[in-house]
């Protein structure tokens, strides 16, 4: 089921609804069948992956918290560990890596010495659920979480509706608690939770939809094209990914906090981050900080020496393109972000030594601008292989942006790529307001100053948002409607 869809429209205050009504010793029944009901909407025959992976972790988190010798705890986590990433490996990268292997043998399509690919459909959100599985068991064999005796809520754990698809990824620490709690309806978290909703499918239907028509048309057939609409479709799907995504999390934390529940915050304005680091700091930050936890300190983290700490730097970037896709790609997006980190961490000793020597302000509004352009540029650079349909296609934008053919702006080239001038203008300032939106929420400003506003000051901005968002949406048929991360 998706958030933009009629569907989630009835099933989102039906659910909700029932949620407070009912006892709250029967309420995680509601919301695990909820939970099942929303993710069989794709492919219901999946579900029974989610239910395997499940069971195995359940047990396996009993079994490490209850045996004393270490080497069988550590045989357990590893067990798990297997049985997730074996389902993630043979449902995302089987056909990748047979592919590769194929080609290096150098096997022609039709040959019959081919090794055979898998016809099977990568199961919804499968990478997000199993992350979230996986830091259970590691927290649990770290001592950092009690094992969950509970079946259904531990199952809870890893459907819970709101941010199963597409995360955030939680750990068990924040959310399992949370399960157990008699949550009273709370106006509070009503408006504010209905406010992030609200924001989020603007962002996801106003903006995010709409670029998409430009950027497909533009990667999907890149032909001759060169200069400015490489660059501005470029451009817009850094706008239009930022906005799905965080859209899709607006929608899950909203979603989520009307009931009660607090899910981690995943993004905070990363595109006025000033660095690399700040931005992957600021983006997907579930996702950045379980690599974090779970792989760079495992592996030394800062603590080793410096050659060791750059390598496993590449290393988890590396991971991380793997994780969001089977492809090169994903592989050299990674790596591209893993190399910025890299340079950042050489040239930021001799670049403070030069500021202190000249008493130059760091923190001066000029050289903070120049930061966040220069890491919006880096970043949309990167997207590109994100985005394009193959490595060759990724080659040919980035080795074309440079030829400018100012004719574009003046002869309408520019709108012949599914946006007319009205949409395009649409565009324009439907960016314009989420970068203003985005400028005044620091510290959340914004949010609270609408919170705490006289009633119809409040209900204005919401009716607003809702008039936007009716007359200014682009209202995708089902499967191009889907967040772009739903593949991941």
């Amino acid at each position: 089921m998706l958030f933009n869809s009629i569907e989630f429209l009835f099933f989102f205050p039906i659910v909700t609804l029932l949620y407070f009504m009912l006892p709250h010793r029967y309420r995680w029944m509601l919301l695990l069948l909820a939970s099942c009901i929303f993710y069989m909407f794709f492919i219901p025959v999946y579900i029974a992956i989610l239910f395997v992976t499940i069971i195995v972790d359940f047990f396996a988190g009993i079994m490490i918290e209850k045996t004393l010798a270490a080497k069988t705890r550590k045989a357990v986590l590893i067990l798990s560990i297997v049985v997730n990433v074996g389902f993630l490996c043979v449902f995302k990268y089987y056909n990748f890596f047979i592919e590769n292997v194929n080609d290096l043998l150098g096997f022609e399509v039709n040959d019959v010495s081919r090794l055979p690919l898998l016809s099977i459909l990568l199961p919804v959100g499968l990478s997000f659920h199993t992350f979230q599985a996986m830091s259970y068991t590691i927290e649990v064999y770290r001592g950092n979480q009690k094992a969950e005796k509970h079946f259904g809520i531990y199952a809870l754990y890893v459907m819970f509706y709101p941010q199963l698809v597409a995360g955030p990824i939680e750990r068990p620490q924040n959310i399992l608690p949370q399960f157990r709690e008699e949550k009273k309806f709370n106006y509070e978290n009503l408006r504010s939770g209905l406010l992030l909703m609200l924001w989020g499918v603007f962002k996801k239907i106003v903006i995010a939809d709409r670029l998409s028509i430009f950027v497909n048309s533009v990667y999907g057939d890149l032909g001759d094209l060169a200069g400015v609409p490489l660059i501005v479709a470029t451009l817009f799907f850094a706008v239009q990914i930022y906005c799905d995504f965080s859209g899709y999390s607006d929608i899950a934390i909203g979603s989520a906090k009307v009931m009660g529940f607090d899910l981690m915050t995943n993004f905070n304005r990363p595109y006025f981050s000033k660095s690399i680091g700040e931005f992957w700091r600021r983006w997907h930050i579930s996702l950045s900080t379980w690599f974090r936890d779970y792989v760079y300190i495992p592996l030394g983290g800062n603590r080793v020496l410096a050659w060791r700490k750059n390598s496993n730097v590449l290393l988890v970037f590396l991971l991380s393109g793997l994780w969001h896709g089977a492809s090169w790609n994903f592989l050299f997006w990674g790596l591209l972000h893993g190399v910025f980190q890299l340079v950042e961490s050489v040239i930021r000793p001799f670049k403070n030594s030069v500021f202190a020597f000249f008493k130059i302000d760091a923190s001066s509004f000029f050289l903070r601008m120049s930061g966040a352009f220069l890491t919006l540029g880096l970043v949309s650079f990167a997207w590109i292989f994100f985005r394009a349909k193959t490595f060759a296609d990724a080659l040919y934008v980035a080795g074309n942006l440079g030829y400018i053919d100012y004719m574009d702006f003046s002869n309408g080239s520019l709108y012949s790529h599914g946006l007319d001038k009205a949409d395009f203008s649409v565009a324009l300032l439907s960016i314009l307001v989420l970068a203003l939106i985005e400028f005044f929420q620091r510290k959340h400003a914004l949010k609270r100053k609408i919170l705490q506003a006289p009633a119809v000051l409040r209900w204005t901005v919401y009716f607003a948002f809702l008039v936007l968002i009716v007359y200014f949406g682009k209202y995708q048929n089902y499967s191009d409607g889907k967040f772009i991360y739903f593949q991941f």
